[in-house]
């Protein structure tokens, strides 16, 4: 026997809403269901080898790191060391922010400081790859002048999260 849950969790109530919105706009217009389901598989695509890279970075340090060394590297008492990293992994980061929120997730777990947190995603406005392009456009001088105070910010930025935080 089927046993019915009383209350439905808001994820799964979402997956049947987007259900019946493709069944209906099935109904509706065969063509323009189609297209968006092709889209939605094509995106699925770009989306599954970041996937795979996060859980395996966090499967890594699952593996690697405790919580006494997350807490020396990125907790309290880490210094500039937390710092850089937690404004160097930013940069480095790349693909979708919301992608790299459970492994994030994981780090504060393991006693990773709000502050790194913070630091990491401010910074992941800095592009590397696009550096060139803001060069062409805009000059030297300006692109370091703004990836400086962009870092500087961070890090003022994570400061400030972590009094209001707390």
């Amino acid at each position: 026997m089927i046993k019915i849950p009383k209350k439905i969790d808001g994820n799964w109530f979402f997956l049947i809403v987007i259900i019946l919105f493709y069944l209906i706009l099935l109904s509706v217009d065969f063509n323009v269901a189609k297209t968006a389901f092709l889209r939605f598989l094509s995106l699925l695509g770009e989306v599954i080898p970041i996937f795979l890279l996060v859980f395996i970075l966090m499967f890594l340090m699952n593996l690697f790191l405790d919580e006494k060394k997350m807490a020396r590297v990125l907790g309290k008492s880490s210094g500039v060391k937390g710092w850089v990293i937690s404004v160097v992994g930013g940069v480095l980061s790349m693909g979708p922010v919301y992608m790299w929120y459970p492994l994030l997730s994981d780090l504060r777990e393991k006693g990773m400081e709000n502050s790194f947190v913070a630091t990491f995603l401010y910074n992941r406005a800095i592009k590397l790859p696009l550096l060139p392009m803001m060069v062409f456009y805009f000059g030297t001088p300006f692109t370091v002048i703004v990836t400086v105070y962009m870092i500087i910010f961070s890090i003022i930025n994570g400061v400030l999260i972590n009094k209001f935080i707390k």
